[in-house]
């Protein structure tokens, strides 16, 4: 019994180290680009390299536009793994329903530039809006996060006053995440990535959707479910059915939830 009782004591000595040195390799998993790879999607895009001076890293960006004149923007922040080559095919959810779409690879991330950095990130996304805002009207963005992407658009939400936000698949912040997907109910440090989804929805003033798939097995319901209680009167908490982390377009539920959002 002694014998199991250490070895236990030793696995979870193992995995609590462990969790805290590789941290950053479990939670980003970007891959580069090549400066001149050329994007390619159904439909016509522009490339744009962002950057506030010369000294700062060039954050690479696409804009997709609606066919028809635009009902707004999307201002879309992607989850932790790949690239836009991955992610920009996603602008057709938007584009189909009248809306221009400007998405970003992080810093580290496809062409941009930098080191994986939470902080770096949110000046990634304030960069992001502070161009797209000088061609769209603040009541006309709709800022959207996935997975990752939501503690980067719940934090500049925050900060700037867009029309409403989508979160789809978000945590409580990434600590509690860790804690559930390696079932450790207590962990003796600090994460240097927390992506504070909780903090922020208190601060947001404009309206909320959250959307999460039952069989999500990536960010389980359980971490996304205790950001209900920082929900406020009017916004959203949509739960599809059968979905997992990556296949929520596939279902009605949640394009009959953006069409009448987005109208």
């Amino acid at each position: 019994m002694e014998k199991i009782f250490i070895g236990l004591l030793l696995l979870y000595f193992f995995i609590i180290i462990g969790t805290y040195a590789l941290q950053k390799y479990i939670l980003f998993h970007p891959r580069k680009l090549n400066k001149d790879f050329k994007f390619s999607f159904r439909n016509p895009h522009e490339e744009f390299f962002l950057k506030t001076n010369q000294e700062e890293n060039a954050i690479n960006a696409l804009l997709f536009k609606a066919d028809s004149p635009a009902k707004g923007l999307v201002l879309y922040f992607h989850g932790n793994a790949d690239n836009l080559k991955r992610w920009g095919r996603y602008h057709e959810d938007f584009t189909s329903r009248g809306y221009d779409v400007f998405m970003i690879d992080y810093r580290g991330f496809g062409k941009s530039e930098g080191a994986l950095d939470e902080a770096g990130f949110y000046k990634d996304a304030q960069l992001a809006y502070d161009w797209i805002l000088e061609k769209y009207n603040p009541d006309e963005i709709i800022v959207y996060g996935r997975s990752l992407g939501c503690g980067v658009a719940t934090h500049l939400a925050t900060k700037v006053n867009p029309r409403m936000i989508i979160l789809e698949t978000p945590f409580y912040d990434v600590k509690n995440l860790f804690q559930i997907r390696a079932s450790i109910f207590f962990l003796p440090f600090d994460f240097k990535y927390n992506f504070p989804n909780h903090k922020n929805l208190q601060k947001i003033k404009e309206p909320i959707y959250i959307f999460v798939g039952t069989k999500d097995r990536v960010v389980p319901n359980q971490s996304t479910e205790k950001l209900k209680p920082f929900l406020k009167n009017g916004d959203k908490y949509i739960e599809i059915k059968g979905a997992n982390h990556k296949n929520l377009s596939a279902f009605n539920q949640y394009h009959q939830v953006l069409d009448s959002i987005l109208k």
